[in-house]
């Protein structure tokens, strides 16, 4: 029997960590998830100290300090030095360990604040970036140039970039101090459902535009692209190709759970760009695309929140 290719996810403990491990064929793969205990990727030393030790075959890179505009509005710096040393760390540990193959993930956040749709891969860096978020957006555009620069010395290494469209599902955060919009909704719809109160707040005015994809979903993306990292294009969108509106979202949640009140808008509140949808010609040439509705997305989703976090 010939030994399992190892594969290391960094960040194995989030949302897309979790659900890649479950979604990777361990018959196939040695399936490393190393938690801060065994590594701090944000120390130079103990990541090129791991990575060495472990000399993976292809590294999944899904690390990182994540939050929504609450977040990124009140810890600016944090989200982007904590995210360049992450990024960095592991990139810089993967090329010094020889390792062949690396998938780094990276967000939509990365693209130009005034292009709002049909964001190709080959529109980044070609504006400014959303305020709400541009400490985290600027480390990743890092990470993404990293990988960029090792291709161009190492030409037979494989060190590719991944840029998902917001992502939601099973193991997401639902905090309000932490969370993104659909989670976020969730937790404030079930809670008024429970409250039976016949009114919720939306930040904005509810027209702003957003393109969420169910979590299980990009790991079956993503599993294709482990088993040939040669084939995935050296950066490529990730996402469903149409997008909904926030108040879209807002229903779609409060007919899954049942709430049955209307909504009031706060405009005074930020909500970030008006639209960010992605192009995925390169996704559909490369032969993938989501298959989940955001009904079912949701549905599974909240069944998880129900069982992990309502009290």
């Amino acid at each position: 029997m010939s030994a399992r290719e190892k594969v290391l996810i960094t960040g194995g403990s989030g949302m897309v960590g979790k659900n890649l491990v479950s979604a990777l064929d361990h018959n196939r793969y040695e399936v490393l998830t190393p938690t801060s205990l065994d590594v701090d990727l944000s120390d130079k030393r103990s990541a090129f100290n791991y990575i060495d030790k472990q000399r993976p075959g292809i590294v999944v890179h899904a690390a990182g300090i994540v939050g929504g505009i609450q977040a990124n509005l009140a810890e600016p710096i944090r989200f982007l030095t904590k995210n360049l040393e992450i990024g960095a760390n592991t990139i810089l540990a993967s090329l010094n360990a020889g390792v062949a193959s690396l998938i780094n993930l990276s967000s939509s956040c990365v693209y130009p604040k005034d292009i709002g749709s049909n964001l190709t891969e080959d529109d980044i860096l070609s504006g400014k970036l959303e305020p709400t978020n541009e400490g985290y957006a600027l480390a990743k555009i890092t990470a993404m140039r990293l990988c960029d620069f090792v291709r161009r010395e190492h030409p037979e290494l494989n060190y590719k970039s991944v840029v998902p469209c917001n992502l939601y599902g099973p193991w997401d955060k639902f905090h309000p101090k932490n969370s993104h919009l659909i989670p976020a909704i969730i937790h404030k719809v079930h809670n008024a459902n429970q409250r039976q109160d016949s009114q919720i707040e939306i930040w904005g005015d509810g027209t702003a535009r957003r393109e969420f994809m169910y979590v299980a979903d990009l790991v079956d993306g993503l599993a294709k692209a482990v088993a040939d990292p040669c084939a995935l294009p050296d950066t490529m969108n990730m996402g469903l190709g149409y997008d909904f509106s926030i108040q879209d979202y807002y229903e779609a949640v409060a007919g899954v759970v049942g709430w049955s009140g209307s909504f009031t808008y706060n405009l005074s509140k930020p909500v970030g760009m008006k639209q960010k949808l992605l192009n995925v010609e390169r996704q559909r040439a490369w032969g993938w695309q989501p298959t989940t509705s955001l009904v079912d997305g949701i549905k599974r989703t909240y069944q998880f929140y129900l069982k992990e976090h309502a009290q």
